[in-house]
């Protein structure tokens, strides 16, 4: 156990060595998983750019990161693993050879697009160009925090920014909306949402705050507020399934949306917090709505007023997840059951969901207003400033 811990603490640097195909590559031990979304292939160019890009990183952008890059870099260079299981004592091997067999069949191809979508967002993440994403010609706009790709007649935007936890920023809001929109007219038959890295979302980017434009924190609040309204809205009136893979922990806005998918499928190490009144702030995403509905007054309660933080088993158990899966197994099963799904009549779903949701759209509508101005009023308040400035403060302690 010794050797274990000591491999948490590897310095960033000899992440370098991730690239060489020795088994004295040194990767952290901890829980691993793979967005594995299914991806279209990025070229050798791009790959060989990313690699690159991957050298000239100063953050340490976490043990699940660092495993993932190694997984998806032996998948697109040698393919599925195929090589003999490690001794239970060969800590820093199983966990190498774990992250690899997670990804399980998928091309390599598509293992190196997914490797030039991680590298591109940790890249953008500290300042740099996202010009290692790949993506397809004619798919559609390039989006900075996101990646969306259509295959498999299945539309997934993962949130990437790995090394933020997937915070959404302001312009993330308005490229969401802009992704929802498209994917609720191409010719896919489901939407899923997911994320990159070792979180699902993290929440509202907090230095969105920071960024007071002329008319003073009014007009930040009641800009921030239209967005906040158009971005709920695109959920409550998204014409397809939508299925939220959530590869890890959840946090605010990310949480509160999730009664307006279909199903949400959770690994079992996904938390569910919303540290709303931490924060100053008050509940969104229609959950002053659906939270007591699904889960009942005091459960709700607890989340939304008394910031509790439910696992993944917890938020099943209530309603929020549709099913938990094992963290070693979540993407290979996750994916299965989404592409067969992605297989049924097409209109079918879409007009059973429309009579699903048809009676709950003007009240979610009404919901959504009534948030967006509550909140308005929050963020002009000193006591969500108070409440902002303390959590800065914080964190620079840190």
């Amino acid at each position: 156990m010794a050797a274990a811990a000591r491999s948490v603490l590897l310095p960033w640097r000899l992440l370098g060595r991730l690239s060489s195909f020795g088994r004295s590559t040194a990767v952290p031990v901890l829980n691993f998983h793979t967005t594995a979304p299914r991806m279209m292939g990025a070229t050798v160019e791009q790959f060989t750019q990313a690699k690159s890009q991957l050298a000239t990183l100063k953050s340490d952008p976490g043990n699940q990161v660092k495993l993932q890059i190694y997984a998806l870099f032996k998948q697109s260079t040698q393919g599925p693993c195929d090589t003999p299981k490690p001794g239970m004592l060969d800590f820093i091997n199983k966990a190498k050879w774990d992250a690899w067999k997670s990804l399980g069949s998928i091309s390599q191809d598509e293992a190196r697009q997914q490797y030039c979508d991680l590298i591109g967002g940790l890249v953008t993440a500290e300042g740099g160009s996202q010009q290692v994403v790949a993506q397809a010609a004619g798919s559609g706009p390039t989006y900075t925090g996101l990646t969306v790709t259509t295959e498999d007649n299945i539309t997934t935007i993962m949130l990437n920014r790995p090394a933020k936890k997937n915070a959404i920023t302001t312009e993330m809001y308005t490229e969401l909306v802009s992704a929802l929109d498209r994917a609720g007219k191409d010719s896919s038959v489901l939407t899923v949402i997911t994320g990159a890295g070792d979180f699902y979302c993290s929440g509202n980017d907090l230095s969105n705050f920071t960024k007071i434009p002329e008319g003073g924190i009014d007009a930040l609040a009641k800009k921030s507020g239209e967005l906040l309204r158009s971005y709920v809205q695109a959920y409550i009136d998204f014409p397809k399934p939508l299925v939220a893979v959530m590869n890890g922990p959840a946090v605010g806005i990310s949480v509160t949306v999730l009664p307006l998918f279909e199903l949400v499928y959770a690994t079992d190490r996904a938390t569910l917090h919303t540290p709303f009144s931490q924060l100053g702030q008050s509940p969104e995403g229609c959950s002053s709505y659906t939270f007591p509905k699904i889960m009942g007054g005091s459960k709700a309660s607890e989340m939304l007023l008394f910031n509790k933080k439910l696992t993944a088993a917890q938020a099943c158990d209530q309603g929020l997840v549709t099913e938990v899966f094992p963290d070693a197994s979540f993407q290979t099963e996750v994916w299965s059951r989404i592409k067969a799904y992605a297989k049924l009549p097409p209109n079918s779903l879409a007009l059973s969901k429309q009579l699903i949701r048809s009676a709950e759209r003007e009240r979610l509508t009404a919901v959504n207003g009534a948030e967006v101005e509550r909140l308005v009023e929050r963020w002009q308040s000193d006591e969500c400033m108070a409440a902002i400035m303390g959590f800065f403060q914080g964190k620079s302690k840190l």
